[in-house]
Protein backbone atom coordinates (compact mmCIF):
# COMPACT_ATOMS: atom_id res chain seq x y z
CA UNK A 1 0.00 0.00 0.00
CA UNK A 2 1.35 3.27 -1.10
CA UNK A 3 1.58 6.46 1.38
CA UNK A 4 -0.92 7.98 -0.08
CA UNK A 5 -3.48 5.49 -0.02
CA UNK A 6 -2.45 5.20 3.97
CA UNK A 7 -3.35 8.71 4.54
CA UNK A 8 -6.44 8.83 3.06
CA UNK A 9 -7.42 5.51 4.84
CA UNK A 10 -6.21 6.93 8.10
CA UNK A 11 -8.36 10.01 6.85
CA UNK A 12 -11.25 8.39 6.96
CA UNK A 13 -10.81 6.26 9.95
CA UNK A 14 -10.14 9.61 11.56
CA UNK A 15 -13.53 11.10 10.05
CA UNK A 16 -15.43 7.75 11.49
CA UNK A 17 -14.09 8.14 14.91
CA UNK A 18 -14.87 11.68 14.94
CA UNK A 19 -18.37 10.74 13.94
CA UNK A 20 -18.60 8.29 16.55
CA UNK A 21 -17.44 10.69 19.12
CA UNK A 22 -19.91 13.00 18.33
CA UNK A 23 -23.06 10.78 18.41
CA UNK A 24 -21.88 9.18 21.70
CA UNK A 25 -22.06 12.96 22.96
CA UNK A 26 -25.04 13.57 21.73
CA UNK A 27 -26.55 10.47 23.36
CA UNK A 28 -24.88 11.12 26.48
CA UNK A 29 -26.68 15.00 26.50
CA UNK A 30 -30.15 13.27 25.94
CA UNK A 31 -29.36 10.47 28.52
CA UNK A 32 -28.33 13.09 31.04
CA UNK A 33 -31.61 15.48 30.54
CA UNK A 34 -33.90 12.61 30.53
CA UNK A 35 -32.59 11.34 33.75
CA UNK A 36 -32.96 15.31 35.42
CA UNK A 37 -36.78 14.90 33.96
CA UNK A 38 -37.62 11.32 34.85
CA UNK A 39 -38.27 12.70 38.50
CA UNK A 40 -40.98 15.15 36.67
CA UNK A 41 -42.60 12.52 34.32
CA UNK A 42 -45.48 12.87 35.69
CA UNK A 43 -45.94 16.67 35.32
CA UNK A 44 -44.67 16.42 32.08
CA UNK A 45 -47.46 14.68 30.68
CA UNK A 46 -49.77 16.56 32.64
CA UNK A 47 -48.44 19.75 30.91
CA UNK A 48 -49.42 18.37 27.60
CA UNK A 49 -52.27 16.86 28.69
CA UNK A 50 -53.94 20.28 29.92
CA UNK A 51 -55.48 21.19 26.89
CA UNK A 52 -57.41 17.79 26.96
CA UNK A 53 -58.11 18.02 30.45
CA UNK A 54 -59.59 21.47 30.25
CA UNK A 55 -61.65 20.24 27.42
CA UNK A 56 -63.36 17.39 29.18
CA UNK A 57 -66.63 17.75 30.60
CA UNK A 58 -67.02 18.31 34.43
CA UNK A 59 -66.22 15.11 36.05
CA UNK A 60 -64.64 13.04 33.01
CA UNK A 61 -60.95 12.05 33.10
CA UNK A 62 -58.32 10.33 30.98
CA UNK A 63 -58.17 6.76 31.10
CA UNK A 64 -55.37 4.07 31.64
CA UNK A 65 -56.27 0.31 29.72
CA UNK A 66 -52.93 -0.99 29.54
CA UNK A 67 -52.11 -1.35 33.21
CA UNK A 68 -48.36 -0.54 32.30
CA UNK A 69 -49.72 2.50 30.70
CA UNK A 70 -49.51 5.51 34.11
CA UNK A 71 -45.81 4.29 34.21
CA UNK A 72 -45.08 3.69 30.36
CA UNK A 73 -47.09 6.75 29.12
CA UNK A 74 -44.68 9.75 31.41
CA UNK A 75 -41.31 7.34 30.86
CA UNK A 76 -41.92 7.73 27.19
CA UNK A 77 -42.87 11.76 26.79
CA UNK A 78 -39.99 12.28 29.27
CA UNK A 79 -37.56 10.68 26.55
CA UNK A 80 -38.94 12.74 23.69
CA UNK A 81 -38.69 15.79 25.43
CA UNK A 82 -35.25 15.13 26.46
CA UNK A 83 -34.79 14.33 23.05
CA UNK A 84 -36.10 17.79 22.30
CA UNK A 85 -34.37 19.39 24.28
CA UNK A 86 -31.11 18.49 23.48
CA UNK A 87 -31.86 19.09 19.87
CA UNK A 88 -29.66 21.92 19.46
CA UNK A 89 -26.83 20.62 20.96
CA UNK A 90 -26.98 17.42 18.65
CA UNK A 91 -27.33 19.81 16.05
CA UNK A 92 -23.94 21.69 17.15
CA UNK A 93 -22.49 18.04 16.99
CA UNK A 94 -23.94 17.54 13.37
CA UNK A 95 -22.43 21.05 12.54
CA UNK A 96 -19.31 20.85 13.95
CA UNK A 97 -18.60 17.54 11.69
CA UNK A 98 -19.39 18.89 8.42
CA UNK A 99 -18.68 22.61 9.02
CA UNK A 100 -14.50 21.77 7.83
CA UNK A 101 -15.59 20.26 4.60
CA UNK A 102 -17.78 23.72 3.75
CA UNK A 103 -16.64 26.69 2.21
CA UNK A 104 -16.06 30.03 4.32
CA UNK A 105 -18.81 31.20 2.39
CA UNK A 106 -21.36 28.17 3.02
CA UNK A 107 -20.74 28.73 6.59
CA UNK A 108 -21.77 32.07 6.37
CA UNK A 109 -25.20 30.82 4.89
CA UNK A 110 -25.44 27.28 6.68
CA UNK A 111 -25.27 28.72 10.37
CA UNK A 112 -28.32 31.29 10.16
CA UNK A 113 -29.81 28.02 8.88
CA UNK A 114 -28.81 25.76 11.30
CA UNK A 115 -30.41 28.25 13.42
CA UNK A 116 -33.09 28.99 11.76
CA UNK A 117 -34.15 25.29 11.36
CA UNK A 118 -33.81 24.78 15.29
CA UNK A 119 -36.51 27.69 15.97
CA UNK A 120 -38.76 26.91 13.40
CA UNK A 121 -39.48 23.30 14.82
CA UNK A 122 -39.48 24.45 18.13
CA UNK A 123 -42.19 27.06 16.59
CA UNK A 124 -44.06 24.40 14.73
CA UNK A 125 -44.32 22.34 18.50
CA UNK A 126 -45.22 25.42 20.23
CA UNK A 127 -48.10 26.16 17.64
CA UNK A 128 -49.95 22.60 18.16
CA UNK A 129 -49.26 22.77 21.71
CA UNK A 130 -50.48 26.06 22.55
CA UNK A 131 -53.13 27.19 19.56
CA UNK A 132 -54.06 23.67 17.66
CA UNK A 133 -54.62 21.64 20.55
CA UNK A 134 -57.02 23.71 22.25
CA UNK A 135 -59.26 24.13 19.32
CA UNK A 136 -59.04 20.47 18.04
CA UNK A 137 -59.90 18.90 21.46
CA UNK A 138 -62.56 21.27 21.90
CA UNK A 139 -64.06 19.92 18.63
CA UNK A 140 -63.85 16.52 19.05
CA UNK A 141 -65.33 16.39 22.17
CA UNK A 142 -67.97 18.70 20.86
CA UNK A 143 -69.06 16.32 18.70
CA UNK A 144 -69.67 13.53 20.62
CA UNK A 145 -72.83 11.67 20.28
CA UNK A 146 -75.31 12.22 23.16
CA UNK A 147 -74.61 9.40 26.16
CA UNK A 148 -70.90 9.40 25.18
CA UNK A 149 -68.92 9.83 27.62
CA UNK A 150 -65.58 10.75 26.48
CA UNK A 151 -62.24 9.73 28.47
CA UNK A 152 -59.60 9.23 26.11
CA UNK A 153 -56.81 6.74 26.50
CA UNK A 154 -53.05 8.47 28.07
CA UNK A 155 -51.90 5.97 25.55
CA UNK A 156 -53.99 6.75 22.66
CA UNK A 157 -52.97 10.56 23.49
CA UNK A 158 -49.69 10.25 23.70
CA UNK A 159 -49.43 8.70 20.21
CA UNK A 160 -51.34 11.23 18.76
CA UNK A 161 -49.74 14.53 20.92
CA UNK A 162 -46.43 12.93 19.48
CA UNK A 163 -47.71 12.60 16.01
CA UNK A 164 -49.05 16.08 15.46
CA UNK A 165 -45.94 17.29 17.23
CA UNK A 166 -43.44 16.05 14.49
CA UNK A 167 -46.09 17.05 11.93
CA UNK A 168 -45.76 20.44 12.94
CA UNK A 169 -42.42 20.78 13.74
CA UNK A 170 -41.34 19.05 9.94
CA UNK A 171 -44.35 21.17 8.60
CA UNK A 172 -42.18 24.58 9.95
CA UNK A 173 -39.22 23.56 7.86
CA UNK A 174 -41.07 24.38 4.53
CA UNK A 175 -39.30 27.64 4.63
CA UNK A 176 -35.64 26.52 5.08
CA UNK A 177 -36.57 24.10 2.41
CA UNK A 178 -37.93 26.76 -0.49
CA UNK A 179 -34.80 28.61 0.28
CA UNK A 180 -31.96 25.76 -0.29
CA UNK A 181 -33.65 25.05 -3.56
CA UNK A 182 -33.45 28.81 -4.21
CA UNK A 183 -30.08 29.01 -2.95
CA UNK A 184 -28.59 26.49 -4.67
CA UNK A 185 -30.08 26.95 -7.79
CA UNK A 186 -32.29 24.39 -8.14
CA UNK A 187 -35.38 26.73 -8.80
CA UNK A 188 -35.96 30.57 -9.12
CA UNK A 189 -38.50 32.81 -6.69
CA UNK A 190 -40.56 33.28 -9.55
CA UNK A 191 -40.78 29.98 -10.52
CA UNK A 192 -42.49 28.78 -7.01
CA UNK A 193 -44.05 31.79 -6.82
CA UNK A 194 -46.14 31.06 -10.42
CA UNK A 195 -46.70 27.05 -8.70
CA UNK A 196 -48.82 28.68 -6.12
CA UNK A 197 -51.87 27.13 -6.76
CA UNK A 198 -50.45 23.74 -7.12
CA UNK A 199 -48.45 24.36 -3.61
CA UNK A 200 -51.61 25.11 -1.94
CA UNK A 201 -53.46 22.16 -3.00
CA UNK A 202 -50.23 20.39 -2.17
CA UNK A 203 -50.35 21.92 1.37
CA UNK A 204 -53.91 20.71 2.05
CA UNK A 205 -52.77 16.76 0.89
CA UNK A 206 -49.89 17.10 2.90
CA UNK A 207 -52.07 18.32 5.94
CA UNK A 208 -54.22 15.43 5.25
CA UNK A 209 -51.87 12.57 5.42
CA UNK A 210 -50.42 14.07 8.65
CA UNK A 211 -53.38 15.10 10.74
CA UNK A 212 -56.60 13.32 11.76
CA UNK A 213 -59.17 12.91 9.22
CA UNK A 214 -61.29 16.31 10.02
CA UNK A 215 -60.41 19.28 7.95
CA UNK A 216 -60.24 21.83 10.42
CA UNK A 217 -57.01 20.12 11.98
CA UNK A 218 -56.03 19.60 8.97
CA UNK A 219 -56.55 23.24 7.63
CA UNK A 220 -54.45 24.44 11.03
CA UNK A 221 -51.33 22.77 9.35
CA UNK A 222 -51.73 23.90 5.45
CA UNK A 223 -52.32 27.16 6.44
CA UNK A 224 -49.14 27.83 8.17
CA UNK A 225 -47.27 25.79 5.37
CA UNK A 226 -48.75 28.13 3.15
CA UNK A 227 -47.58 31.19 4.79
CA UNK A 228 -44.21 29.64 5.65
CA UNK A 229 -43.81 28.90 2.13
CA UNK A 230 -43.85 32.22 0.95
CA UNK A 231 -41.61 33.26 3.89
CA UNK A 232 -39.51 30.83 2.30
CA UNK A 233 -40.07 33.10 -1.20
CA UNK A 234 -39.05 36.43 0.00
CA UNK A 235 -35.87 34.83 2.17
CA UNK A 236 -34.76 33.83 -1.28
CA UNK A 237 -35.79 37.02 -3.49
CA UNK A 238 -33.35 38.63 -1.07
CA UNK A 239 -30.25 35.94 -1.37
CA UNK A 240 -30.82 35.49 -5.06
CA UNK A 241 -30.28 39.70 -5.08
CA UNK A 242 -27.12 39.49 -3.27
CA UNK A 243 -25.72 36.52 -5.11
CA UNK A 244 -27.09 38.72 -8.45
CA UNK A 245 -24.89 41.72 -6.64
CA UNK A 246 -21.97 39.56 -6.22
CA UNK A 247 -22.16 38.41 -9.92
CA UNK A 248 -21.99 42.10 -10.97
CA UNK A 249 -19.43 42.95 -8.73
CA UNK A 250 -17.21 40.28 -10.03
CA UNK A 251 -17.58 41.00 -13.54
CA UNK A 252 -16.89 44.41 -12.76
CA UNK A 253 -13.87 44.45 -11.40
CA UNK A 254 -12.39 41.63 -14.29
Amino acid sequence: MSSAEEEKELTLVDHLVELRDRIFRSLIAVLILFLGLFAFANDIYTYVATPLLNALPEGATMIAIDPTSPFFAPFKLTFYAALFIAAPYILYQAWSFIAPGLYQKEKTIAIPLFISSVLLFYSGVAFARYILFGFVFAFFISVAPEGITVAPDINSFLSFALAIFLAFGVAFEVPIAVFLFIWVGLAEPDSLASKRPYVIVGCFVVGMLLTPADPFTQSMLAIPMWILFEAGIIAGRLIRKRQQEEEDATQGSA
